[in-house]
């Protein structure tokens, strides 16, 4: 969840991992109970690869140094 109106990242939305709910506390409120509550669209959320990677970056970059320092 976005709690803004606009985002820098829109790829994130595009992609679906996630969701630009606003400022408005009852938004913000419903938006997160669906999430909690509702399998379903949690899921469509959860299981979308990020845009961003898998946050294994900096692991990959060792095992890279690792192996030509080798």
């Amino acid at each position: 969840m976005v709690l803004r109106d606009v985002t820098e990242r829109p790829e994130a939305v595009t992609a679906g991992t996630a969701r630009l709910v606003g400022t408005d506390e009852n938004a913000v409120l419903a938006e997160a109970v669906r999430l909690l509550t509702d399998a379903a669209a949690y899921s469509e959320i959860a299981e979308v690869a990020n845009p961003f990677g898998d946050g294994t970056a900096a692991l990959q970059v060792v095992d890279a140094l690792d192996r030509w320092l080798d």
